[in-house]
């Protein structure tokens, strides 16, 4: 079945968003920074607030865990704006190629609701998706099968009638694809550009 819709993850494709970027200012020891952003200010407290817990709730349980690193701790929330270091030129590129071929083009990340806004604001990109179903919004995370098809339910709007196997999914973590895929969805685990626009081609994409 030919591709109708192409549904793209932000981060790692589309923005560049590193923690580093702050942290190495804040803790010049790589080993000391390595420990730190892994045991307490990890990706697995950071998507709880993806997921739609507060930032507030979120920086107040860490402070309880580490009171001794809380200078580091409100710096990930209170300094998060150095974090997004802007847009990914070869991703964005994609993205245009894909819009001047007509393709109908939406945006399924895994973000906070309360962070969201500055990237509406400071990333003109977003302007060219027809939707973008924002995880903190919702309450619900990738790769919850329930985001998926709330996202296939509101490309349906524009898209009446729309199968699974219509919709290629463009995202950098293996986990969200495969659980993509699992529901028809055609997944490309974007690894690097060049492999990502081979895999679109395979789909009968024009890139």
């Amino acid at each position: 079945m030919p591709i109708r819709a192409v549904v793209f993850d932000l981060g790692g494709v589309l923005v560049d968003w590193n923690p580093e970027y702050v942290y190495r200012e804040l803790i010049p020891d790589q080993e000391q920074r390595q420990w730190f952003l892994e045991h307490v200010c990890n990706s697995t407290w950071n998507v709880q607030q993806d997921a739609g817990r507060s930032l507030a709730e979120g920086t107040t349980e860490l402070l309880e865990k580490h009171p001794e690193h809380a200078m580091w701790i409100r710096a990930f929330y209170g300094r998060w704006t150095e974090m997004l270091a802007g847009e990914l030129p070869e991703g964005i590129a994609l993205l245009e190629t894909l819009q001047d071929a007509g393709l109908p083009l939406y945006a399924l990340t895994n973000w906070s609701a309360e962070t969201f806004p500055y990237a509406r604001k400071n990333l003109p990109f977003l302007q060219l998706f027809r939707d973008i179903l924002v995880s903190g919004e919702l309450g619900l995370i990738k790769p919850n099968p329930a985001i998926y098809h709330k996202m296939q339910q509101r490309i349906a709007v524009d898209l009446p009638g729309i199968a699974p196997e219509e919709i290629a999914f463009i995202d950098d973590a293996a986990h969200n694809i495969r659980a993509a895929c699992n529901l028809g969805w055609q997944g490309v685990h974007h690894i690097d550009i060049h492999a990502t626009r081979a895999a679109l081609r395979q789909h009968g994409l024009p890139v």
